[in-house]
C-alpha cells in the first residue's frame, strides 16, 4: 500500500494518540470550561468534561476516516498523496495560526451546582459536537500522518482507540496539573498555552511541507 508503507497496529496507535492530543490541546470553549470546572467543582468534574469532548472528537475522527476510506483508490495515487500532504500541511499551519491568535473567553461565574459527572461529560460532548469544522482538522492530520488504512480494520480500530486515548490523556494531564497549581492558573496562562501550541503546530506544518516538497 502506498498511502502508508507498512500497517503496524502500534504505529497507528501512536499516530492516533498524536492526533488526539493535537485535536484536544487548543484552549477553545471546552478547554476553558474544563479549566473552570476543575477549579469550581473539582478535578474529576473537569476531567469528565474533557472525556465528553474526547468522545465527540472520536466520532468526528471515525466519520472523517470513513469518508477518506471511500475514496482511497483515488487517494492512493502518488500524485494525490503528494498534494494531500501539501494541503494537510497548509491546513495545519492555518490551524496553528488560528490557535495562536485565539483569545479564550473568560469563564462564567460558577452557579454553585456541580451536577453529576455524566452531566458534565455530556455538556463537554455537546459543546465539542457543535463544531463540525473539526472535520477539517482531522482531514489535515490524517493526510499529514498517513492515518487511514482501508482493509486493515483491526489496525484501524486500534488507531482510533489511540485517538481517544490521546485525547483522554491530555485532559487527565491538564486537570491533574490544574488541581496541583490551583487558582494560580489564570486566563493569561491559557492564552500563553494557545500561543505556544500554535507555534508548535505551525513549525511542524512547515517542516512537513518542506519534507514533502524536497525529500
Amino acid at each position: 500500500m502506498i498511502w502508508i508503507e507498512s500497517v503496524n497496529a502500534i504505529d497507528l496507535a501512536v499516530r492516533g494518540m498524536v492526533v488526539g492530543i493535537v485535536a484536544s490541546a487548543p484552549m477553545g470553549p471546552v478547554g476553558v470550561l474544563t479549566v473552570q470546572r476543575t477549579f469550581n467543582k473539582g478535578r474529576w468534574y473537569g476531567f469528565a468534561t474533557g472525556c465528553g469532548a474526547a468522545v465527540s472528537d472520536l466520532i468526528y475522527a471515525v466519520v472523517t476516516g470513513l469518508g477518506m476510506s471511500l475514496v482511497m483508490d483515488f487517494m492512493e495515487r502518488p500524485s494525490t498523496i503528494f498534494y494531500l500532504k501539501i494541503l494537510g500541511s497548509i491546513l495545519l499551519f492555518c490551524f496553528g495560526a488560528y490557535t495562536y491568535y485565539t483569545k479564550p473567553a473568560a469563564p462564567h461565574k460558577p452557579s454553585g451546582k456541580r451536577g453529576t459527572l455524566w452531566h458534565n461529560a455530556f455538556t463537554g460532548f455537546a459543546i465539542t459536537a457543535s463544531n463540525p469544522l473539526i472535520v477539517f482538522l482531522f482531514l489535515a492530520l490524517f493526510a499529514r500522518v498517513g492515518f487511514v488504512v482501508p482493509e486493515h480494520h483491526v489496525e484501524q480500530a486500534i488507531g482510533y482507540a489511540g485517538v481517544l486515548g490521546g485525547a483522554i490523556a491530555w485532559w487527565l494531564i491538564l486537570t491533574t496539573a490544574l488541581n496541583r497549581i490551583g487558582s494560580r492558573f489564570e486566563m493569561d496562562t491559557i492564552g500563553l498555552l494557545n500561543r505556544l501550541l500554535g507555534l508548535l503546530v505551525m513549525a511542524a506544518s512547515v517542516v512537513g511541507l518542506f519534507y514533502t516538497l524536497f525529500r
